[in-house]
């Protein structure tokens, strides 16, 4: 079976072609993101291509679907580039579990493509307090087409970190999980993230994450609608305008090879 691995700012993903997978998609994200017998990543992607676009479903590492994610996004987007030879300024459209999404493709240097995708219209944005751990915590929380709770102030030290994230993810007020990012307003122009992703843990980085973080930050943090939102993994762009939110960074791809261990048979 093919797969390809990407990343965006440490965010990893494996891609496999529909047509190659042989086994059910939660089975399969496990077997293969995990980090000790399989190949690692944060997730899996189910892909089919098609003239600049594809089709994709997301696994998270544990199995778990998840509607969308901005730098798994990216990472297929990188793949449908390289396979057709796209060049800047060619647009890719990316079918997903939370509506169709558009990427224009800025520039290559080697196996990495960065790209400005419109992820649209954040929802529901408000602020709500969230008993958890001890603490009445007010968070604002929205959807970026997934559940994402973004705890605004200074950053956690690790051991809260590693306390509220799981906590928040899987908290009663969210019956499907969410997403959690702590974001601290350094400057109008620039937000520093934390993040505890649902169905992973702490990643590295997180493209709708690094959106709702922006968003929040913008509504109720006194941050520009423009701003560098930093990761651990790095730096990526905001732009939240009256049509919706634009996100531009990079993907790269780092790996294609053969899964040849034996293909899991549970559902």
């Amino acid at each position: 079976m093919r797969v390809v691995k990407a990343h965006a700012y440490g965010n990893d993903f494996l891609c496999v072609a529909l047509g190659d997978s042989r086994a059910g998609g939660p089975a399969l994200a496990r077997a293969l993101c995990d980090r000790h017998r399989g190949i690692g990543a944060d997730g899996l992607i189910l892909y089919a291509v098609r003239d600049r676009g594809a089709t994709m479903t997301l696994f998270n590492a544990d199995g778990s679907a998840a509607e969308l994610s901005g730098n798994g996004l990216r990472c297929l987007a990188a793949l449908v580039a390289r396979e057709q030879q796209l060049a800047a300024r060619a647009e890719v459209s990316v079918d997903t579990d939370a509506g169709i999404k558009r990427l224009e493709l800025i520039a290559r240097d080697g196996e990495r493509y960065t790209f400005r995708a419109a992820l649209g219209q954040p929802g529901d944005v408000r602020q709500v307090s969230i008993p958890v751990g001890g603490e009445a915590l007010t968070a604002t929380v929205l959807r970026m087409g997934n559940p994402q709770c973004v705890i605004l102030g200074p950053l956690p030290d690790a051991e809260r970190f590693n306390r509220l994230g799981p906590a928040l993810a899987a908290h009663p007020m969210f019956p499907a999980g969410t997403n959690v990012e702590f974001a601290h307003v350094e400057a109008p122009d620039r937000v520093r993230i934390l993040i505890w992703e649902r169905g992973v843990g702490p990643t590295a980085s997180s493209g709708t994450g690094t959106c709702a973080a922006a968003v929040a930050a913008a509504a109720h943090g006194g941050a520009a609608r423009q701003v560098d939102v930093v990761s651990p993994g790095g730096t990526q762009q905001v732009d939240w305008r009256k049509d919706g939110v634009y996100l531009t960074g990079w993907a790269e791809i780092i790996l294609e090879g053969e899964w040849v261990r034996g293909q899991p048979v549970e559902a």
